[in-house]
């Protein structure tokens, strides 16, 4: 099974592609979609689409899951962070795919077993999980593997997610 994990943002959208094989998990790819605070927003949005959907393409992942917005301190953040999650929530939507949608408490205690665990404890697991030589960087890509971690080790019963 691939999965395909993605930390939205405006300026940085992270991704992690896994292989779960024989319960072993695998990281194939990760990285960042990287758009210029310069470029207008609107083509911004344009871009993250149109690599969520090129990543979508390429590897063919049987699940997607995409970090839940619950917290933010800057409404102004929030609200664009929430349009690059919308653009990255239909771009799956258009694959076909349903996505899972976990709470970064979720990813966490899912990840390192603390709900509430800092984001150095996550990048450490995500290493030890994956069998990884280092933590991956930047931080929007070891975000995404964890939540393809998350998603891998979803079960689904009686067709509700987890």
């Amino acid at each position: 099974m691939i999965v395909l994990g993605i930390d939205p943002g405006t300026a940085t959208t992270g991704y992690g592609i896994i292989k779960k094989e024989n319960g072993t998990l695998k990281c194939v790819d990760y990285g960042v979609i990287s758009t210029s605070k310069d470029m207008p927003f609107g083509e911004r949005l344009l871009t993250i689409y149109k690599e969520v959907e090129s990543l979508i393409k390429k590897y063919n992942p049987e699940r997607i899951a995409v970090e839940d917005l619950y917290f933010f301190n800057n409404e102004k953040t929030a609200f664009k962070v929430g349009q690059a999650r919308g653009v990255v929530m239909l771009a799956i939507e258009e694959s076909g795919r349903t996505p899972f949608e976990p709470t970064p408490l979720q990813v966490k205690q899912a990840v390192s077993g603390y709900g509430k665990a800092d984001k150095i404890q996550v990048q450490k697991m995500v290493k030890l999980i994956l069998n990884l030589k280092e933590i991956p960087k930047p931080d929007d890509a070891a975000d995404a593997l964890a939540i393809a971690i998350y998603c891998a080790n979803c079960m689904i019963i009686k067709g509700k997610k987890c």
